[in-house]
């Protein structure tokens, strides 16, 4: 099933990541950086709970992801070939909003955050908490909370906590 929040980060401004995946290019790098990103405290203390997370890639970009009975994590490592994404941001979050989502949208301190509320007809999508490290541009850190209920959504404010320490671990 693909959430609102895997849609919103191909539309959005936290989007980076899949918005330029075609100009992506990631240095050669002998471990996944994206798993690296967080530690298991760091998450159990933005999640409440205990997750495993296991290494992936879309493409050439190092993902690291894991699901437990309320939420999915995604964790994803890029460098594309400029440091702006342009447009696409905008365009990504017009679009969510037309779909009757309630996005709210924060920078600061070269990190972006985002909490994407579906329209209760695409509830079933998830509720997404998305914090991304743009000020290490055109390089990328991405962390991506998908709450199967509203009630459980991670608070921007913890995820940008995360977030903070992502950004001094590349």
């Amino acid at each position: 099933m693909i959430r609102l929040t895997h849609t919103v980060v191909v539309l959005s401004a936290a989007a980076i990541v899949s918005a330029m995946a075609g100009q992506a290019s990631l240095a050669q790098a002998p471990a996944n950086k994206a798993c690296e990103l967080v530690t298991d405290a760091e998450l159990q203390s933005a999640l409440g709970s205990k997750m495993t997370l296991k290494p992936g890639s879309l493409g050439t970009v190092q993902t690291c992801s894991g699901e437990s009975p309320s939420a999915t994590v995604s964790l994803r490592f890029l460098k594309t070939s400029t440091a702006s994404p342009g447009n696409a941001e905008h365009a990504g979050i017009d679009a969510v909003k037309k779909m009757g989502a309630q996005v709210d949208v924060k920078t600061s301190g070269g990190i972006m955050c985002m909490t994407v509320v579906p329209p209760t007809n695409l509830a079933a999508m998830g509720f997404g908490t998305t914090c991304t490290v743009t000020s290490k541009a055109p390089t990328y850190a991405v962390i991506e909370i998908t709450a199967k209920t509203q009630k459980d959504m991670v608070p921007m404010e913890k995820l940008r906590a995360v977030a903070e320490k992502m950004a001094s671990r590349f």
